[in-house]
């Protein structure tokens, strides 16, 4: 059961908030059933202190005195018991520091949350409830989550709000979760305590601005949006802190990060950046319509174009599937993708259980493989769903092959989950509530794969110091289990957190929660697809530019692999050390 930030003044998780109210109540009932009775100051002090933590209360000593139910002097005596176990901290209410308030220590917090799993498990125990499975005691992939009582709090207000000077300053991308996020823009403010300024940009521009920004003697941003195959090159380059150089990582809950998200944040074992979306790239299909001709669920690429040619009819209108094929980035994923579907890596990673070592990039000399055997049938596949694509397939890129998949015109299409919305939020859409989610379908040599896709979101290295602490409590506060709630309450498709995944309210929003959660359990969501080497953008470039020839008829695959291959290998060279 993690606790979304274990530091005074964080928001506390509804399972220990529950527990305080509980333990609260019974000392109550036994206080006035039962005489004679002896008061516990100690533990009246705390719940006390713990209460007004969780709704948001200052607590004075003379306030946490009166609640203890015994004599001034005496209580005056206990309270410093419970400080000098390190349960209360004090923060200075004026600049002289003569006033103070009470809250509770990181210890205390640490030690309710472990408080709260075993009462809960006692209370299973005496009073007796759901059956627990193998898999929801499992402690962090379900048994602290269980389905019905993991129910996150809403966000709190910060207790000191930030003082950055103009507002906190972020620079993101512009899908629909970051655009979720500006439009709760004044709830945020209220949390944080101060005014926030959004930038957003398509994902090329948005490299293009960070890269500026990195060259200001001054970041105009306090946080950064950086998509996850450039973490290596931001950090070769100096562009992004190494989080643990600014705040405890503890602070986080890094355990309740989905795995894959939470490791592709990280370069040499360090992390540079927090998940703010982690969003895998499914196949959406239409499962009325596979139901209807008795089709099943396509787990293979030859099953995807065996239903794709079921289903295409361009006389009508329909068509079989769509997926990224715009020239440059766009395609250049789609390819990246698609070798790993084919269980190729676009450079010779070596093979560990569940797929390829991604973690271990730095200060090693990495070949492209893009000219393989793999790659070669991964560019053929590509070749073969031309044939069942729209006749605008050529310019489609991330919102355009939903968008006819959202009006019922085509039966599968590509795509990642945050861009769900677009049809699990329009009940006019066809495909609304009839589509189905797959990891990517394999090749004959791969397995069932769900490439992580999304953003981290960073602290520039050029961000002025007086800033840094600052920075940092609204880099916890818009990545909390809370937060993150928030943005799925308000049409986001992306959790990059078990705990969000579980929440039962998260869940009844869409199957996309909790067919993820699955698929992390399984191993499927994976992030070596697209290694964030520090020359892959330049890299999905040119498989973007040369393999958009190739399906345009102008070269043959095998002329284009080899050109790919040809120029990867320079780019490789051209920026070894």
């Amino acid at each position: 059961m993690p606790v979304s930030d274990l530091l005074p003044g964080a928001p506390v998780e509804a399972e220990v908030e529950r527990v305080v109210h509980f333990l609260a109540e019974i000392c109550e009932e036994l206080e006035t059933s039962l005489e004679p009775n002896t008061p516990n100051p100690h533990l009246n002090m705390i719940l006390h202190l713990m209460r007004s933590h969780i709704e948001g209360r200052l607590v004075s000593a003379s306030s946490i005195v009166a609640a203890s139910g015994i004599p001034y002097a005496t209580a005056v005596r206990k309270l410093g018991e419970v400080q000098s176990a390190g349960l209360i901290e004090q923060r200075p209410r004026t600049k002289t520091g003569k006033s103070f308030s009470l809250h509770p220590s990181t210890a205390l917090l640490e030690r309710f949350k472990q408080l709260a799993d075993r009462i809960d498990r006692i209370g299973h125990a005496a009073f007796g409830g759901a059956a627990q499975t193998p898999e929801t005691q499992d402690y962090y992939f379900g048994g602290s989550y269980l389905p019905g009582q993991s129910k996150i709090a809403p966000p709190h207000a910060l207790q000191t709000p930030l003082k950055l000077s103009g507002g906190v300053r972020i620079l993101v991308h512009g899908d629909p979760t970051f655009m979720v996020m500006k439009n709760l823009k004044r709830q945020f403010e209220q949390i944080v305590g101060t005014d926030i300024h959004q930038r957003a940009f398509s994902i090329d521009r948005l490299r293009e601005e960070a890269l500026r920004n990195a060259e200001r003697s001054r970041s105009r941003y306090d946080l950064i949006a950086i998509d996850l195959p450039w973490l290596g090159e931001f950090v070769k380059k100096g562009i992004i802190r190494p989080l643990h150089s600014v705040m405890d990582i503890d602070r986080l809950d890094p355990s309740d990060f989905h795995t894959a998200g939470w490791r592709a944040a990280h370069w040499n074992g360090v992390p540079y950046g927090v998940p703010s979306q982690t969003t895998p790239e499914l196949l959406f299909y239409r499962k009325d319509w596979f139901a209807h001709e008795g089709l099943e669920p396509p787990a293979t690429t030859e099953k995807v174009i065996e239903a794709a040619r079921r289903f295409h009819d361009p006389r009508n209108g329909r068509y079989g599937v769509a997926w990224n094929a715009a020239r440059g980035t766009a395609l250049g994923h789609t390819f990246m993708m698609t070798c790993a579907a084919f269980g190729q890596p676009i450079i010779d990673l070596p093979k560990i259980a569940g797929g390829y070592d991604a973690d271990h990039l730095d200060g090693r000399d990495f070949r492209p493989m893009l000219d393989s055997e793999r790659a070669h049938a991964a560019a053929n596949y590509l070749m073969q769903l031309m044939d069942f694509s729209p006749p605008d397939i050529l310019s489609m890129s991330w919102y355009e092959r939903v968008r006819p998949y959202a009006a019922g015109k085509i039966a599968m299409a590509y795509g990642y989950t945050l861009l769900a919305p677009y049809f699990e939020l329009d009940e006019t859409c066809p495909a609304h509530g009839n589509t189905g989610y797959l990891p990517h379908p394999h090749g004959p040599e791969g397995a069932p794969i769900a490439p992580v896709g999304g953003y981290v979101l960073c602290v520039p290295s050029n961000l002025a110091k007086d800033r840094l602490p600052d920075a940092v409590e609204a880099l916890i506060a818009f990545t909390s289990p809370a937060a993150q709630k928030l943005y799925a309450q308000n049409g986001s498709r992306t959790a990059p957190r078990y705990s969000v995944g579980a929440d039962p309210e998260v869940r009844q929003l869409s199957p996309i929660f909790e067919l993820v959660d699955q698929m992390s359990w399984r191993d499927e969501l994976q992030f070596w697809p697209r290694p964030p080497i520090p020359q892959i953008s330049d890299i999905i470039h040119v498989c973007g530019l040369e393999l958009h020839d190739m399906l345009r008829g102008v070269v043959t695959p095998a002329d284009a692999l080899a050109r790919v291959q040809s120029r990867a290998e320079e780019i490789m060279k051209r920026s070894s050390p």
